[in-house]
């Protein structure tokens, strides 16, 4: 079986789908491993480090016509799907609620197409979830932004100058995301708050040193998957009303609700922002998906009327792409490994597996994804 992997050409991104430490193991099991020229540039990895590890180095045009299987992290463009060879297997974050047109070409060109951000969150598939994996390492970059950015150190000094107050930070959903930014604060110095729609997380925000908000909406919950339900405009009102106090307190607010598939709810109005304190930093995880914050703006930092920095930087893991690459690379290969038929040296796409059922977006000319099809 022949395994390609493409360098990434969505503008600014920094990661890569496999490292080399996976090529050996893929290769070890009976994969042919080709990889296009330079990808691992972005990383400091050598074409000839790929080599070592016993992948061919070949062109972008070869591999889409010849592989199996392709391996990539951001969705392919869609003018490429048409030269991909049919029959063939095709593994990334595709984005499918969002891409009908891609997801329909896809089908149309008889690719099997499996999802990342579709890996169902179950115990046996923790190893293969690039979503927590990725969201892991965005949770981390939030804090270390808000730190470099704050007029402020995080943790408490005594010093023969007075006593420096620790920061307050405040964090909004304890997703994985969530809780590794409480966690990262937390190792700072910082005082921090957190708060999320589903009161199970509250012992797993306590067990991280952090103070939980409470806030009574009502009945919430999660769903299977794990996030969060989305909630009502009356929920979300006194959701507001309550952390408005806690944000008027705060230097640091960061964001990371997500409602999966569908956009992002905003949590902080200008009214809102209007009340926190000159030189305050808000982070918004979500700018990407519509945005948490009224006001954010993808790629970029605002600075409102009042002197607080709003920043809505995307693609947060590309920010540490080095182990973003490496814990991406790890999913791929333990969800290769989990199908790997050693006899045919082959991977064997179980379309009745719950976690293939979970993820498989296109097979046989049709899009097979329930969830998927019933997109309106």
């Amino acid at each position: 079986m022949i395994i390609g992997v493409l360098k990434e050409v969505h503008p600014g991104e920094t990661r890569c789908a496999l490292i080399p430490s996976s090529v050996d193991r893929l290769v070890k099991k009976g994969a042919q491993i080709s990889v296009e020229a330079g990808l691992g540039s972005t990383i400091g990895v050598t074409d000839s480090e790929y080599q070592k590890a016993g992948a061919t180095i070949d062109s972008r045009t070869n591999i889409l016509k010849n592989a199996d299987m392709v391996l990539r992290l951001r969705k392919p463009p869609v003018e490429e799907v048409a030269l991909l060879k049919k029959d063939s297997i095709h593994i990334s974050f595709l984005d499918p609620f969002n891409e009908k047109g891609l997801v329909a070409e896809l089908a149309k060109n008889n690719i099997s197409a499996l999802s990342m951000e579709m890996i169902p969150r179950s115990t046996r598939a923790q190893k293969m979830d690039a979503l927590s994996s990725q969201a892991n390492l965005a949770g981390y970059v939030t804090v270390v932004l808000s730190a470099e950015r704050l007029p402020k150190i995080f943790p408490m000094l005594m010093t023969p100058a007075g006593t420096i107050q620790p920061a307050r930070v405040f964090i909004i959903g304890a997703g994985v995301a969530g809780l590794q930014a409480i966690a990262t604060a937390k190792r700072l110095g910082a005082r921090v708050e957190a708060f999320d729609t589903r009161p199970v997380v509250k012992e797993q925000v306590q067990s991280l040193g952090a103070k939980f908000v409470e806030i009574d909406l009502g009945e919430t919950g999660q769903t299977a998957q794990g996030y969060a339900k989305a909630l009502t405009p009356e929920q979300i009102k006194k959701q507001q009303d309550g952390m408005a106090k806690v944000c008027t307190q705060s230097d640091v607010v960061i964001t990371t609700a997500q409602l999966f598939g569908r956009k992002a709810p905003v949590l902080l109005n200008k009214e809102m922002i209007a009340q926190m304190k000159p030189g305050s930093i808000i982070v918004d995880m979500a700018v990407e998906t519509g945005g948490n914050v009224e006001g954010s703006k993808v790629n970029e930092e605002v600075i409102t009327d009042n002197g607080v920095r709003i920043i809505g930087l995307g693609n947060l893991p590309g920010k540490v792409a080095v182990h973003a690459s490496q814990m991406y690379s790890a999913n791929l290969h333990n969800l290769i490994e989990e199908y790997w038929d050693k006899d045919a040296k082959a991977f064997k796409l179980n379309i009745e597996d719950e976690i293939i059922k979970g993820a498989l977006i296109t097979h046989q000319g049709a899009v097979v994804n329930e969830m998927v099809k019933n997109i309106k």
